[in-house]
């Protein structure tokens, strides 16, 4: 450890470095498109059945308790622009088994993540083609490998293709319900109490705003680029919501959006007919595979951070032709191909969120020790609202953050108890074996 709390861990050295090819608009669009999944398609009516017609301000409560830890990516992500993000933070104040731990649950999280919603975009491509669901995830799988294989330079595009299919779609919703807004009460509901509970399931439509994190070193000026995009990605994203919440209520009423099987599918089928479901199901094809994409990329991203800092083998910090961690994306995706093919992951999805949950307690706690430790080091954006040198809104974000845990079930938690666990065990096994 060095005196500021560093870990001393040797930089690894490695050949070469990603192309610098993305700009503000790739970024944010990179991260609208991992934010808006299939999470507002599948937990508005959940969330609805808590909140009521107010589901529109659990959607707000929702944004705000990112928004908390989202000022703390800003913050240290102006500060160390590297590809690692959670690992890179981790390990500028904790000893090196607990930023091995931080980037490996990270990496862990979105492998699981890639390899359910790949699952999702095989169950949407049932609908149009007679594939098996686990045959659909593999190919899925398979040409996001060989998509990121070229690099961001040629993603990028597609990327913000797909994403504008997400958003438009979501606005195309939007569009066609705004005429039954004022047709439904908006401020009834189960109160204060079921908004938060509302706001509990919804929080998961938000998860993956800090992926846009793992693009810091592919990305032209990070310390500026990175946390705007980030705050255009969530304030975007949050619009987007609360719109659609507030027609999807408007349209259906509360007891309909509750009790449809595919609530925004039957918004746009009273507008447009049975087509409804061809038009939904193909944005959700959209989204999907946006999603996978970029939870694949991200994951790769952070092996090849943790290598290039000495806590993985060299091997995993290689960027071929500066476009791709070829070896680190292998790993990921035969990860992600082998979950699918295990198929019904539902449990270790729900465990990736409870692991998202620690990432976002522990970035908030790294940047309230930089403030005490390193007060004086260069923060290009900084929070405001300190008490003295404590940074308050760090502090509330841990607190909502927790309070947001409280509402997983206790069989995803020992997982993500167990993943955490097998973080150190693998730590110290890889130090005496491997590098």
């Amino acid at each position: 450890m060095t005196k500021h709390g560093r870990s001393s861990t040797p930089e690894a050295v490695h050949v070469e470095h990603f192309t610098r090819v993305l700009g503000l608009h790739h970024v944010t669009a990179s991260g609208i498109g991992v934010i808006i999944g299939a999470g507002i398609y599948i937990l508005i009516g959940p969330a609805t059945e808590r909140a009521g017609a107010m589901v529109w301000m659990s959607m707000i409560v929702s944004a705000v308790v990112c928004a908390f830890t989202a000022l703390s990516y800003m913050e240290l992500t102006s500060m160390f622009p590297r590809a690692g993000s959670e690992h890179e933070f981790a390990r500028q104040v904790f000893p090196e088994w607990i930023a091995f731990t931080t980037g490996w649950a990270m990496a862990v999280a979105l492998v699981v993540a890639a390899s359910a919603v790949s699952l999702g975009f095989a169950r949407y491509l049932s609908e149009f083609v007679d594939i098996s669901e686990r045959t659909g995830a593999v190919l899925l799988l398979l040409a996001v490998w060989l998509i990121a294989l070229t690099g961001m330079q040629h993603a990028r595009w597609l990327i913000i293709a797909l994403s504008a299919i997400q958003v438009s779609g979501l606005l195309l919703v939007v569009a066609l319900g705004a005429d039954s807004i004022g047709d439904v009460n908006l401020f009834e509901g189960n109160g204060a109490s079921g908004v938060l509970n509302g706001a509990a399931i919804i929080f998961f439509a938000y998860i993956g705003f800090d992926e846009v994190i793992t693009l810091s070193e592919e990305t032209h000026n990070p310390t500026f680029t990175i946390p705007r995009a980030l705050f255009l990605a969530l304030g975007i994203s949050t619009l987007i919501y609360i719109a659609v919440a507030i027609v999807a209520v408007s349209v259906l009423g509360v007891d309909g959006l509750i009790n449809a099987e595919q609530p925004l599918t039957a918004v746009m089928e009273i507008a447009i007919g049975g087509v409804a479901v061809d038009v939904v199901g193909g944005i959700a094809l959209a989204t999907t595979a946006n999603t996978t994409l970029l939870a694949s990329v991200a994951a790769s991203r952070m092996l090849y951070s943790m290598a290039n800092t000495g806590h993985l083998h060299p091997r995993f910090a290689v960027v071929h032709k500066r476009r791709a961690p070829r070896f680190a994306l292998g790993v990921v995706m035969a990860g992600a191909i082998f979950l699918a093919v295990l198929g019904g992951i539902e449990t270790l999805a729900e465990a990736s969120n409870a692991l998202i949950y620690v990432m976002f307690i522990v970035v908030n706690v790294v940047l309230i020790i930089l403030r005490r430790r390193r007060p004086y080091d260069s923060r290009p954006f900084r929070i405001k609202g300190d008490i003295g040198w404590f940074p308050v809104l760090p502090a509330v974000g841990i607190v909502a953050t927790a309070a947001m845990a409280t509402q997983l079930d206790l069989q995803p938690l020992l997982i993500a108890v167990a993943l955490l666990a097998s973080g150190v065990v693998l730590h110290y096994a890889g130090k005496k074996v491997v590098w």
